[in-house]
């Protein structure tokens, strides 16, 4: 899932590598597949929706985006990213997220991802609500 680090990743590839994850997350949310999507992030994932808590972990992945509404539609714009090592990826990305009855929810969204038993994958999760 993913090219397998160096030293230094160019922009093109690190753009590549965070694309062919979120495209995964997007996917699934699109198809409405929690597990899908929770198999784009690290077992031990810091993430916090837009919900008040936060949670570690797959299963909480899971069971936020259980009760999100079926036909929930997220398009994303890669802003801004960095290599923080040779296996960590830091993002800046602003998201809109489409429910089935037109809304548009506007976000912006910290990813950090891992590269982790040859795959990239998100390991901190964070979204603010763009008001």
């Amino acid at each position: 899932m993913g090219e397998k680090p160096m030293t230094a990743l160019d922009s093109i590839a690190r753009v590549r590598i965070l694309t062919e994850v979120l495209d995964g997350w997007a996917n699934g949310i699109r198809e409405h597949q929690p597990e899908r999507v929770a198999s784009y992030f690290t077992e031990n994932a810091l993430f916090q929706g837009v919900a008040p808590t936060h949670s570690i972990g797959r299963l909480g992945v899971i069971t936020y985006y259980d009760s999100q509404p079926v036909g929930l539609s997220p398009a994303f714009q890669i802003l801004e990213h960095r290599q923080l090592s040779d296996t960590t990826l830091i993002s800046y990305v602003d998201v809109d997220f489409t429910h089935p009855d037109g809304v548009v929810i506007p976000v912006h969204l910290t990813a950090v991802l891992q590269y982790v038993d040859a795959s990239w994958l998100i390991s901190h999760y964070h979204v603010s609500q763009v008001e």
